[in-house]
């Protein structure tokens, strides 16, 4: 007898070790709630895919013959992983459906999530939160891919999205505003100010093509995009890195109020112009219109009469 490319069942294990337990087919069969001729076509099968008779038939009781002592211990052993697995699998499922999968962009993720997360928790019991930080494309592409339940970022109606009906939707939890700082001179006056009549054109702290807020910024401010008024001196998607920069005195950045508001206020940063040069933002959550876990139509419940 030669081993058999075929298919093998986990029920034929269960018998055979039910088997090799209690001596006897009747009893083993009895065991595994199945008819007797059932459970020998299985003894039987699981010989013929292991090229060996593992089961003494003329002995009373049945016993393991040589090769299936060998052929017990393995079978114990895959037996008892699958079914280990099968309960990690259970948990997890759950474990799942009891958490949250957020994307946020760097800015709120920083400035915005976690009070609006507290207020949220004051209402409702969470789970287990798993929160990814990135750039509005990246966290856009995880939305897409549905490797997250919600994307937190901010919106315009100049923004451009893939997250689009009827796959998706959104409601706004905020606002913000994108303001142009500059670092302040001994006075405490802006060292770069836009509306300044210097001849030279002024450094700029820009944002990328990456960048969800540069997206809005070339919409909505064309004119932080003059040659003749601003050189750019650096570029990133990363606004916490523009603040960084703002605050060494490398150029103007419009930076997010909630990301400043702290530096404008105890004066590390000072508003390098007036309020025509400031851009209104939505915060907006995402979500896909399809059905999420428990836990997350649980938030977005208790967010859409809100909205």
């Amino acid at each position: 007898m030669g081993p058999v490319n075929r298919p093998l069942d986990l029920e034929w294990l269960e018998d055979f070790l039910a088997l090799a337990e209690t001596g006897n087919f009747s009893r083993a069969a009895q065991a595994r709630a199945i008819a007797q001729p059932a459970f020998s076509r299985h003894i039987r099968a699981l010989e013929v895919w292991a090229g060996v008779e593992l089961i003494d038939r003329a002995r009373h009781p049945a016993a393991p013959t040589p090769a299936g002592e060998v052929f017990v211990v393995t079978a114990r052993e895959v037996v008892l992983r699958l079914m280990q697995a099968r309960t990690r699998a259970h948990e997890a499922r759950a474990q799942a459906s009891r958490s949250l999968q957020f994307a946020a962009t760097h800015v709120l993720s920083l400035a915005f999530f976690p009070r609006w997360l507290q207020t949220v928790e004051q209402q409702l019991q969470l789970g287990p939160i798993h929160m990814v930080s990135d750039s509005y494309q990246a966290c856009e592409e995880l939305m897409l891919q549905r490797r997250v339940q919600f994307l937190l970022c901010y919106g315009h109606s100049a923004f451009q999205t893939r997250l689009l009906p009827p796959d998706f939707e959104f409601v706004r939890v905020g606002e913000d505003s994108l303001v142009p700082v500059s670092a302040p001179d001994a006075s405490g006056q802006p060292q770069h100010r836009i509306d300044s009549d210097t001849p030279e054109p002024l450094p700029v702290l820009a944002y990328s093509q990456a960048s969800g807020l540069g997206q809005i910024m070339r919409d909505q401010m064309p004119g932080a995009f003059d040659a003749e008024r601003f050189r750019p001196v650096m570029t990133s998607h990363h606004a916490v890195l523009l603040k960084t920069m703002a605050l060494e005195g490398r150029g103007v950045a419009w930076l997010p109020h909630s990301l400043v508001c702290t530096e404008l206020a105890d004066g590390r940063l000072a508003s390098a112009a007036g309020p025509q040069w400031r851009v209104t933002l939505e915060i907006r959550l995402f979500r896909a219109t399809a059905a999420l876990a428990p836990a997350a139509e649980a938030v977005w419940a208790r967010l859409w009469p809100a909205a």
